[in-house]
Order: C-alpha cells, then sequence, then structure tokens
C-alpha cells in the first residue's frame, strides 16, 4: 500500500509495462557483481524467497477536518412572534425529537386562536340557518332561493374557518391542540419550541425576555452519532476519488483509534478558487469522540495492478542505493541495485531490477551484508 510521492511508482502504468520495467536490470559495479558464497552457519540465519507479483494498493493522502453531518442537523426557530418567557434548554444539553426547548408568550398566538374561535362560532350559527330554512322549505314557508342563498353563507363561514385552522397549524399548533382548542374555548397564548430531532444542542441564540421571530434561528440541534469527514482533493489527482471508494483517516487528537469507511459524496463540479473537488465521507461516532473541525488526513485507496513486492526487511542501502541479494546458485549470492516504490505496512513495490521468480533473501540480508563488507576489507 503505496502513497502518493515524487517518484513513478509501477501501479500506475499498465500491468505489462509495469512487469517489463521490473525485468530490466540496473547498471552494477564490479563490486556488486562479485558474488557472496554463504557458509552452512550463515545459511541459517537467511530466509530465501522467489519473488512474485501481488496486488498493489496505492492512497492518496490529502488534509481534511472533520464536519458535522448536515443530514443530521437542524435550525429551530419559533412559529410565531412572540417574548420567550421560559428557557428549558442549554447548550450541550441531549435532547429528542418533540421535546421543549423554550416557551414563548405570544399576542399574534392569541389573536389567531380568537379568529378561529369567531369563525367556528360562525360556522355553528350558518349551519343552524340552513337546517332552519330547510324545514321552511319543506312547509313552503321560503322559496328554494332562500335556502340556497344561506347555503352559500355557509360555505364562505367553513372556508374561513379553514383558513384560521391552517393559520394555527403554521404557527406550530397539533390536531390535538386544535381539537382542546374546539372543545375548551379557552385561548391559550404560550407558544413551544420545540427540537424536531433527537440529538445535541450545539448552538443557542436565545435569552429570557427576547422578542423573536419566525426567521430568527435559536437554536442548532445536531445529531452527532454520525459526522463527515471532508477534504478537497485537488484537480489533477480528482480521478482518484468516486463515491463508495475505500477510505481511513487519520487523526492527530485521536492517535489511537481506527477510522475507516467510504465516500459518500463526490464533487461534480471543481471549486474555481481553490482548484479542488470536495470529498466526504462518513463515519460513525457513536461515543462522540470526533468532534467537528478536528483536522485530520484522509486516505484514499485504489486498487492497483499486478506488481513484483518485497518485504521492506529485504532491502538494505549502500551509497544511496537499494539493494537486495539475489540467489545466482545454490548457497551463491550476488548484490543486486534495484528501483523501488515507497514502503507501506513493510511492503515496497518494484519498479525495475528484479524479475518474476528470483529467489531473493527476504530476512537476513544484513548478516549477509556484513559476510559481504568482511570479504572486501579482506
Amino acid at each position: 500500500m503505496i502513497r502518493t510521492s515524487n517518484h513513478i511508482p509501477a501501479f500506475y502504468l499498465s500491468a505489462p509495462l509495469a512487469l517489463m520495467l521490473c525485468f530490466n536490470p540496473m547498471p552494477v559495479t564490479a563490486e556488486e557483481a562479485k558474488p557472496i558464497d554463504a557458509t552452512p552457519a550463515l545459511l541459517k540465519l537467511l530466509k530465501i524467497e522467489a519473488v512474485k507479483p501481488s496486488m498493489v494498493v496505492d492512497s492518496l493522502e490529502v488534509p481534511a477536518k472533520v464536519e458535522l453531518n448536515q443530514q443530521r442537523i437542524a435550525r429551530i426557530g419559533a412559529s410565531v412572534t412572540g417574548r420567550v418567557s421560559e428557557i428549558t434548554a442549554m447548550l450541550g444539553q441531549t435532547v429528542k425529537k418533540g421535546e421543549h426547548l423554550a416557551l414563548l408568550n405570544s399576542t399574534e398566538l392569541s389573536i389567531a386562536q380568537s379568529d378561529y374561535l369567531k369563525a367556528s362560532s360562525q360556522v355553528n350559527l350558518r349551519r343552524l340557518a340552513v337546517q332552519r330554512a330547510q324545514r321552511l322549505l319543506e312547509s313552503d314557508a321560503i322559496a328554494a332561493a332562500e335556502l340556497l342563498d344561506r347555503q352559500g353563507i355557509l360555505t364562505e363561514a367553513e372556508v374561513d374557518l379553514q383558513a384560521a385552522q391552517d393559520r394555527l397549524r403554521v404557527m406550530g399548533m397539533t390536531e390535538n391542540d386544535l381539537n382542546r382548542l374546539a372543545k375548551k374555548r379557552s385561548i391559550h397564548s404560550f407558544s413551544p419550541v420545540v427540537s424536531n430531532i433527537d440529538g445535541v444542542v450545539i448552538e443557542r441564540n436565545i435569552t429570557l425576555g427576547q422578542v423573536v421571530q419566525p426567521s430568527d434561528a435559536l437554536y442548532t440541534v445536531a445529531d452527532l452519532s454520525q459526522v463527515w469527514l471532508a477534504a478537497e482533493v485537488p484537480e489533477q489527482q480528482a480521478h482518484w476519488a468516486h463515491a463508495g471508494d475505500e477510505a481511513d483517516a487519520e487523526i492527530p487528537a485521536l492517535p489511537e483509534k481506527n477510522v475507516h469507511g467510504k465516500l459518500v459524496y463526490v464533487a461534480d463540479m471543481v471549486n474555481p478558487e481553490t482548484r479542488t473537488v470536495m470529498v466526504r465521507m462518513e463515519v460513525p461516532n457513536p461515543k462522540r469522540d470526533l468532534k467537528p473541525q478536528m483536522l485530520a488526513t484522509l486516505l484514499i485507496y485504489k486498487h492497483g495492478v499486478q506488481s513484483l513486492t518485497l518485504p521492506d526487511k529485504a532491502v538494505f542501502r549502500d551509497e544511496n542505493r537499494d539493494y537486495v541479494f539475489v540467489e545466482t546458485q545454490p548457497n551463491r549470492f550476488q548484490m543486486r541495485p534495484v528501483q523501488l516504490g515507497e514502503a507501506e505496512a513493510h511492503v515496497r513495490p518494484v519498479i525495475s531490477g528484479l524479475k518474476a521468480g528470483e529467489r531473493v533473501v527476504v530476512d537476513g540480508a544484513f548478516h549477509l551484508n556484513n559476510e559481504r563488507m568482511r570479504s572486501a576489507l579482506e
């Protein structure tokens, strides 16, 4: 698993071309070409394996930060204009859906309830007038036109009542509240501010005695059990990111926490100011360890092509070059320069210098190199 760097890793190329590069031998010096014979005692310290191709996984590393999941956040305001008479929810408090956060005393609500009760009384009176007209018409005391006229007036009263009901619903009154108002016919001028999701109060903009309007945001409630991890991917590397790709996150503030997930969003447009593409990963946060605005590093994984790989213990450096020991004959080894990608999970991809099937010292190269230097000094 390799992170992007300034080198050109083999998995950026097609599979056949990557393997062809691995076959290309690098120039060797006379000292490097000199064979090394291992004694039986030295052989016991060595582990030799054939080089074989395996699937290389690459990762793109970009800075990121923890953000609120915008699909799990609610900005809650008043449903009527009124004065704050009571506050029950404080910053950081956990609330449930339907829980009262504050209470408002609203003259506007009182007037709307009064209009509703008046409209309800008018409907009742108009219905009685229609019923009386129907009885009179049956006894030929009035003309049919009179009944139609009274029915028209009843229809108008019912429209006014429906409008008054809709206005009260907009002001936050439920069907139970409307039924109670119609039954008791007493005005209740207090309107609650209610949470419409389960979550935590992360913002409060309300004080006792404050006059608020429906356009004011009084509370922000967020469900922090799931958060987003957002990052900006440079447009040159935007082809890396696709919705559904696996990703990991490293969070300096939580070094022992393993954060793994999938990309749930990749922007369809490049930000013209930053020349980046927004990506987001959805992360479960049941213990609320991840705090919004925490800094992080996002690792987006891409499955590459088949490439030769070596354990990093097989590699040693000499004069700023990477080398391995290749078994050319039984008990005989040769120092071979190689070009490798960066190590990830103790594995390095081979860019050039080896071919599939060659037997390499994968453990104990240190001992064999000591033997080489001892022989050179003698």
